[in-house]
């Protein structure tokens, strides 16, 4: 047996290790920049995992592979900010706050969802906390290092910090339907909000008065209550889980009330109603393309939500909230140009630039500009064509997904011939509680 895994872990190794130094140049491709148009025949050259030249006829030595892009589309790796990938059991669904948890501590770097993701031209996933309470836990930005078997090195060094927010009949179900306590109602998930942060308001009072000296006792540390602390003092990115127009309109009069004013709405399906209110505030929304009307409180959408969103001057993303999906998030941004009419460089920014916006990580990521990381798709036919296929996705560098060695099986397991993985696997697929509902409408209607 010991052999044996010896002998998986060396054919997983040589997978990656011709790619290993961070160095590529990708030549001949049309290249799309996002932010500085798109530029035809044309050269990426990434040296230590940072793209260091972008034009024509780039030359390097024979130690820095190459990749001819000739005939190919070469744009920055998608983002995805609405994912669970990578981890499981993503719910600490035992309070209506529990800002203290953090998903960071729990990334699988087995999930061959992570693998699946680079198919589909995914370098980076915000990976994110359940929507069983109105606070939840503090999510993981997370850069795809598959292959790799440290959990840390997926951990995108330096992204700001992130939370977890829900409204509507997630919490209601779980703690006033299931526990009997608050919130029972949208009025009370109001009231947890409110209660949290005059709770993290009084322990930031605490800590200055001793800090000055006016008291020689310190108060006692609490890690929720710090972490609370550390959203009103602008330190941590709020991702809320909302559908209701009215929910997210309440949701920003309490965000007001405490000076808080990052914040991206997720889902939003109703967004549309209130695009001008959204712009105003300073949020941004992150969408589904055409998913609703899978539970009631989300019965009313349109596909046209984010074309309108991103009309009215929201910045607007389009995630996948799913396994399946996020590996086809390039057809999702296509369906703008159907539903609203956005040009080529609206669409791809809802899947690259703007998701890398609301995570706070766009000097690093979301565009093709030299200095950034080297994180890069390259696409048979246009990214937004029906016909569009993934041939490499590039991250820091380093080439995670080739289409011309991509084996039948990637799982970083023992045994990648059994029917299941040896780790654990959920039998439940909406575990997390954000498309709670949506596989059994879709698949199990008779």
């Amino acid at each position: 047996m010991k052999n044996y895994i010896a002998t998986i872990c060396l054919v997983l190794m040589g997978l990656f290790s011709s790619a290993q130094t961070g160095d590529v140049l990708i030549k001949n491709g049309t290249v799309i920049t996002i932010t500085d148009g798109v530029k035809e025949d044309t050269d990426v050259l990434i040296r230590n995992g940072k793209i260091k030249q972008i034009g024509e006829g780039l030359s390097v030595g024979e130690d820095v592979k190459v990749i001819d892009a000739n005939g190919m589309y070469v744009m920055p790796g998608i983002i995805d900010a609405h994912s669970h990938a990578g981890i499981d059991v993503v719910n600490e669904a035992t309070a209506p706050v529990t800002a203290e948890v953090f998903v960071g501590d729990a990334i699988n770097p087995y999930s061959v969802s992570i693998y699946r993701a680079l198919a589909g031209g995914v370098t980076v996933s915000h990976a994110m906390h359940g929507s069983a309470n109105a606070i939840g836990g503090q999510c993981e930005t997370m850069k795809h290092h598959y292959g790799e078997e440290d959990p840390t090195t997926y951990q995108m060094k330096d992204a700001p910090r992130t939370i977890k927010f829900a409204l509507g009949e997630n919490p209601m179900r779980v703690h006033g339907e299931g526990n009997g306590i608050q919130p029972k109602t949208r009025m009370g998930i109001e009231q947890v909000f409110r209660k949290a942060f005059a709770e993290g308001r009084e322990y930031q009072h605490a800590w200055k008065k001793y800090n000055s000296g006016n008291t020689d006792i310190a108060p006692e540390y609490n890690l929720r209550k710090q972490t609370l602390a550390d959203i009103l003092n602008g330190d941590i990115i709020i991702h809320c889980h909302s559908y209701r127009a009215d929910e997210i309109l309440m949701l920003m009069d309490v965000l007001e009330d405490y000076g808080v004013n990052q914040i991206c709405f997720q889902h939003v399906n109703e967004g549309f109603k209130v695009a001008p209110e959204l712009a105003e505030f300073g949020a941004t929304a992150s969408v589904f393309a055409d998913w609703w009307a899978y539970k009631f409180e989300v019965y009313y959408s349109t596909a046209y939500n984010a074309a309108i969103l991103t009309k009215n001057g929201v910045v607007t993303s389009i995630n996948s909230d799913s396994g399946e999906l996020i590996r086809h998030l390039y057809h999702e941004a296509g369906k703008t140009q159907k539903y609203g009419d956005l040009t080529d460089n609206e669409a791809l920014r809802l899947i690259t630039l703007n998701p890398a916006i609301q995570l706070g990580i766009n000097d690093r990521v979301g565009s093709l500009e030299v200095g950034k990381d080297g994180d890069v798709a390259v696409f048979k036919n246009h990214p937004l064509s029906i016909y569009a296929v993934p041939q490499y996705t590039i991250v820091d560098g380093i080439v995670r997904f080739d289409i011309n060695k991509d084996p039948a099986d990637m799982r970083l397991d023992i045994n990648p011939d059994e029917t299941f993985p040896a780790f654990h696997e959920l039998d439940a697929h909406d575990e997390h509680r954000c498309m709670e509902g949506v596989y059994e409408f879709l698949f199990h209607q008779h």
